[in-house]
């Protein structure tokens, strides 16, 4: 669509910017002798506002936003993380709507009514004389308002190239996470000039209203820039004319022309003049191009990789991409047209010019120039308002948008050709290179992008290097699955004369778990006939398997395998199961799920029920159910009692003494899952929360800390984290009677030996018998620490032993006792098992803490008699 100036106003454009007048000719730029005018400007596509929250939505906290169901979702239900299909992106035009806009979200989308909209604020504070609170109404009212075309890309753009080559830690984008928009709002530069910086002041720290595990989003870019007018940095509240939606950052965001799209910081509540960069989670642990030799282990165990700013990314590199041919297009070689149109987009970073944009037919050799049309340009010589920003373009050098390029290519060219590459150059005459730059995060990819072409009879038919997130298809997927080294600088194709060779840079030996020669191909219908608890398949990186065999022995007992059949349970899996567990897999392996079938299981897990009608019960077996951090209370330096809120005030947790739930939280930067299995220390009776128990293993100088610990106590107050359960293979049903494997067994005394946080599944069991009067059940507690304020729950456990001597005996031990220290001292030895523990075959010795107390208690009472039989291992 186009806007028609006034017959005043287009007297006064001219055509825009001259480029000297060589082939091929660029749309937006004049030659020399032309003197013709410009007369329009492109305005937005049609758009139409999504009034629908989809199914997806429904059961998150982004249960509020209306979205597009034509947005392909690359890290499932939530948090949003989209981007559109390429070639419904470039479609549209210069300017793309904001329900196709790309979406990079860390978390739940800030809930802001219409309503309140005016009365947002904002802050700017930190090395400034005057720190001042600012409103979006008096935003609107005392600045000047500008408006101008703006392209955001993601770092991430084009990742899942990297990660077919070797999986970086970042979840799979295509070619479409760019997008172009209109916006409207005020220079920082003017705000911040206002709060007067002092002479030390380098950098503007941002921060986000959007609550994260490791707090809120926040970045930083250099001072001098947001000052700089041909920057363009400012603080926008429309896009494309019409209020930010949610997604985009409603009711405010920065938006930083020529940089990462994470350094424009959504609904912006905070700017922080500092003398050195942000030192916020997300600047430091995202957003980062390690060097390529750091390898994915090395990065997680030396934080200095991601404390080092030259590593950081602000401008955007040189890139492009094809979208047509579109993937998998077809062009008819007989009777057809005999030139075809190839097309796509390039872009380049901090201000610069795209200057060129070549192709090639021949891998190099010889290249030819595409045709560019810079929309931009169009948009430069008006002085007209709109959306009401003033459209100040002219005096300005830089340019802040992706252009498109075009090239008429013979199709008996492309018959002679196996591929298309392009590549774009800019203003600095730098050059999209050959070849990847593999790095830890899969970051700012930008190598010659290559669409290949298979010569079936009468027709060409063309494939895109990958396809978004867990979409199948593409040359890179064709080519590694029939043994190609993608990193062998060919492009996975096998030179002559070449010995094969394993590939250069893959990942370490990952453990096969398919079986050997078994190609059977199995159908989603297949899966379902097999999600009941007789024969339960379950799925696992798109490969089937049975889970009957594990359903008696199983650690975490026949449940945790029943809850999964049917379902796709990588994450599950991945994230709990040992080397050793995925090396047996190829014993049950009973297929591969068809591609059709990967698209329906990645379509999204099966929701939690929120029907009109309240549950009873929080935990589900077969689907995550959210609830709310309400209170995090510190027990010690290194133990938190984490509070959570259930669905409402009546609901219990339905979790079975002895048993275990699921936790999950995600990764804030790559998007993975981190599941760990934890015990509640809240009474089975209470109403409306649930009570965890946490040791945090931190940072030192020894090594990584828990990611899973660092990341709940990270987690701000009000956040939801995803429960499932119950899972565990023991249950005491009370009266000495229990249940393992589903194997009912009758005992007259527990021996019950733990370790730190260890004592959760043990206190359990342990509370459920002391609070019954006539369970005749005695209890032997063996608790071994390093120091007195290591002892969990010990007012708890002191307590009943005080009061039920008779059926109780409560023995402490630590290794690092102080002076006045009135118990043990030591480990659990051979020694204090003998003298407490009587093996008459009617005692269950019940243990948990860390592996190696659980080894050295194996061990020991392995020797002394007892059958495995009658140990229990939480």
């Amino acid at each position: 669509m186009a806007a028609h100036l006034d017959d005043d106003t287009a007297k006064e454009l001219e055509q825009v910017r001259g480029l000297p007048p060589t082939p091929p000719y660029s749309e937006g730029a004049e030659t020399e002798d032309d003197d013709s005018t410009c007369e329009s400007f492109p305005l937005p596509p049609p758009s139409t506002v999504p009034k629908k929250v989809l199914d997806i939505d429904k059961n998150t906290p982004d249960g509020h936003v209306a979205r597009d169901p034509r947005l392909i979702r690359l890290t499932g239900a939530h948090p949003l993380n989209v981007e559109a299909p390429l070639s419904a992106l470039f479609n549209e035009g210069f300017l793309t709507s904001p329900e196709l806009f790309y979406v990079r979200n860390h978390g739940p989308v800030p809930q802001v009514r219409n309503e309140e909209v005016p009365d947002w604020e904002f802050s700017v504070e930190g090395l400034v004389e005057k720190p001042i609170t600012i409103s979006l109404r008096q935003l609107i009212a005392d600045y000047e308002q500008a408006t101008y075309p703006i392209t955001l890309v993601c770092a991430g753009n084009r990742r899942k190239e990297q990660n077919q080559v070797r999986k970086s830690k970042g979840f799979s984008w295509g070619a479409a996470g760019v997008s172009t928009a209109l916006f409207t709002g005020v220079a920082m530069s003017e705000v911040i000039r206002r709060a007067r910086p002092l002479r030390k002041a380098r950098y503007v720290c941002m921060e986000g209203a959007d609550k994260l595990p490791n707090g809120f989003y926040g970045t930083s870019v250099k001072l001098n820039w947001v000052m700089d007018p041909n920057r363009g940095i400012m603080l926008a509240y429309k896009m494309n004319g019409e209020m930010l939606r949610p997604d985009h950052g409603k009711p405010l965001r920065a938006v930083v022309p020529g940089q990462i799209g994470g350094r424009s910081v959504k609904w912006l509540k905070k700017l922080i003049l500092t003398d050195a960069p942000s030192d916020n989670w997300y600047h430091i642990w995202d957003n980062r191009v390690l060097p390529t030799m750091v390898s994915p282990e090395e990065s997680a165990n030396k934080p200095e990789w991601w404390r080092d700013e030259r590593y950081a990314i602000y401008e955007l590199n040189v890139n492009s991409a094809t979208v047509y041919p579109a993937h998998e297009e077809q062009v008819c070689t007989v009777n057809g047209p005999q030139v075809y149109q190839a097309k796509g987009y390039a872009y380049g970073g901090g201000g610069r010019r795209i200057t060129r944009v070549e192709v090639t037919l021949d891998k190099g050799r010889s290249w030819r120039l595409a045709n560019i049309t810079y929309a931009e340009d169009q948009y430069r010589d008006s002085d007209a308002t709109l959306y009401g920003g003033r459209m100040d373009m002219q005096w300005r050098e830089t340019c802040f948008c992706w252009c498109f390029w075009s090239l008429d290519i013979p199709v008996a060219d492309l018959e002679n050709a196996n591929d298309i590459f392009v590549r774009a150059m800019d203003e600095s005459m730098s050059v999209q290179p050959r070849d990847m730059y593999w790095s830890v995060l899969g970051m700012m990819n930008n190598p010659w992008f290559r669409v290949t072409i298979s010569h079936e009879g009468n027709f060409l038919r063309f494939e895109h290097p990958t396809q978004p997130a867990l979409q199948p298809g593409g040359w890179m997927e064709r080519v590694k699955k029939a043994g190609g080294n993608l990193s062998n600088g060919f492009w996975g194709e096998k030179i002559d004369g070449e010995e094969e060779a394993s590939p250069v840079g893959e990942e370490a030996q990952e453990i096969k778990m398919t079986k050997d020669g078994l190609e059977k191909v199995l159908t989603i219908d297949d899966l379902r006939k097999h999600d009941g608890s007789e024969e339960p398949w379950f799925v696992v990186k798109g490969e089937v398997y049975d889970g009957k065999p594990f359903l008696k022995e199983h650690p975490g007992g026949a449940q945790s395998i029943i809850s999964a059949a049917g379902l796709d349970s990588t994450d599950e899996f991945m994230a709990i199961h040992s080397e050793t567990a995925k090396a047996m897999m190829s014993k049950y392996h009973v297929g591969t799920l068809d591609d059709a079938s990967k698209m329906i299981l990645s379509q999204g897990e099966i929701q939690s029920d929120h029907s009109s009608e309240k549950r009873e019960i929080f935990l589900q077996s077969r689907s995550w159910t959210k609830a709310v951090l309400q209170e995090k209370k510190t027990i010690s330096w290194d133990t938190r009692l984490f509070t959570y809120e259930l669905e409402h005030e009546n609901q219990v947790l339905g979790l079975p003494i002895g048993q275990h739930l699921m936790v999950r939280l995600r990764d804030p930067v790559t998007r993975e899952a981190i599941i760990r299995s934890y015990t509640p220390i809240s009474d089975p009776k209470m109403k409306g929360r649930l009570e965890l128990l946490v040791k945090i293993y931190f940072d030192t100088k020894a090594g990584i800390g828990g990611k899973m610990t660092k990341a709940m106590e990270a987690l701000p107050i009000g956040h939801f984290v995803d429960f499932k359960g119950p899972i565990g293979k023991f249950e005491y049903l009370g009266g000495g009677r229990c249940s393992i494997n589903g194997r009912a067994r009758s005992v007259k005394s527990f021996c019950m030996i733990c370790a730190g946080s260890g004592v959760t599944p043990i206190f359990q069991v342990l509370r459920a018998v002391m609070q019954d009067k006539n369970d005749p059940t005695r209890c032997v507690v063996l608790d071994g620490n390093r120091l007195v304020e290591d002892i969990l729950c010990r007012e708890e456990l002191d307590a009943f032993a005080a009061e039920h001597a008779d059926r109780c005996q409560l023995v402490h031990t630590l290794t690092q006792a102080p002076k006045d220290w009135q118990g043990l001292r030591g480990r659990i030895s051979s020694e204090l098992l003998r003298e407490h523990l009587v093996n008459d075959g009617e005692t269950l010795v019940l243990i948990c803490g860390p592996e190696a107390l659980e080894k050295s208690i194996h061990t020991a009472l392995g020797e002394q008699g007892w059958q495995d039989s009658d140990l229990l291992f939480f």
